[in-house]
């Protein structure tokens, strides 16, 4: 059960990660990263890695395998930041990079089923 948790709670930290990096490129140029507009950005970051940093100790320590955790950290980054990319820049993915989140699709499943 902590496991899933743990999931869950990357999957969260993760798009919470990459939903401030897409609206930080969105930015214009002309407009300071470190503005007042940007600290909410700076707040959602600090509370995804936070959230990062729990559900990596939660997840080593119910699964006692620090490679199922980064396997899942890694996925987490391959399914949400298409997602996101496609919400944000209206961009599809090229070949190459659609068959990579076909095989991180399939390492992960692979790192959860084979231990």
């Amino acid at each position: 059960m902590w496991l899933a948790v743990s999931l869950l709670l990357i999957f969260i930290a993760e798009g919470f990660n990459i939903f401030g990096e897409m609206v930080a490129a969105k930015l214009p140029t002309t407009e300071s990263l470190f503005s007042l507009k940007s600290i909410p950005l700076f707040i959602l970051v600090t509370i995804g890695a936070c959230l990062l940093l729990f559900a990596y100790s939660l997840g080593y320590q119910s699964t006692k395998n620090i490679w199922i955790v980064s396997a899942a950290a890694v996925t987490s980054i391959l399914i949400i930041e298409p997602i996101l990319a496609y919400a944000f820049f209206q961009q599809l993915p090229t070949k190459g990079a659609l068959l990579g989140f076909i095989f991180g699709i399939a390492g992960f499943i692979a790192t959860l089923t084979w231990r």
